[in-house]
């Protein structure tokens, strides 16, 4: 299923494309594409080049991790994400490497690595949905994860399903209408809320 948005200004196909689909493909991922996914991630901005993220990667390939990552997602989530083939955690490193202070774009950047995972997945034909809906105390404890380091979010990747497969409410939600706030509320100039001309029609 497609689903483009619709634009206001033109902007390339791969972000027009992207959305959070619920409804996966019962088909796996292969890995060549998995890890050309990651690769994109690896390539992201950040900063001074800390590249502060991890992933944590499950495919239904390995049962128990897949299970493990599917335990920390909340309740609603994880009844429609158990049918991606692929489930990811990214976790986000809080202090910089060579002194130990505290990185305050650790979580900025981690979902810019995160953004470009999706735009290079849109490009292979794939869907991403990322979720809040999980449980990091449950995460850090499940796989062990440093101190240090803080899960800040679950990924559902795979190929795009039929709608008809899901329940009936997330049906709905699927084929609705995307929507976005528009640019004249949150691009400005000047000062806060005074919207920029460059946005102005």
């Amino acid at each position: 299923m497609q689903k483009p948005a619709p634009l206001d200004f033109p902007v390339h196909d791969l972000i027009r494309d992207r959305w959070s689909s619920r409804a996966f493909a019962n088909k796996p991922v292969e890995p060549a594409v998995l890890t050309s996914l990651l690769e994109a991630a690896r390539w992201a901005p950040s900063s001074n080049n800390e590249q502060p993220w991890a992933y944590l990667v499950a495919t239904k390939n390995d049962a128990e991790a897949y299970a493990k990552t599917l335990s920390v997602l909340v309740e609603f989530n994880a009844s429609w994400a158990k049918d991606a083939p692929v489930l990811i955690l990214a976790v986000a490193g809080l202090k910089f490497h060579a002194n130990g202070t505290p990185n305050r774009n650790a979580f900025y950047d981690t979902g810019a690595a995160t953004a470009l995972l999706t735009v290079e997945a849109t490009h292979r034909g794939l869907a991403v949905h990322q979720m809040a809906g999980f449980d990091p105390a449950k995460a850090k404890q499940v796989f062990e994860i440093p101190e240090d380091w803080e899960p800040i979010a679950a990924i559902a990747v795979g190929y795009p399903g039929d709608p008809n497969s899901l329940p009936q409410k997330l049906r709905d939600r699927e084929v609705a209408p995307r929507t976005r706030k528009p640019l004249t509320e949150f691009v400005m100039s000047g000062r806060w809320g005074h919207t920029s001309p460059i946005v102005s029609r």
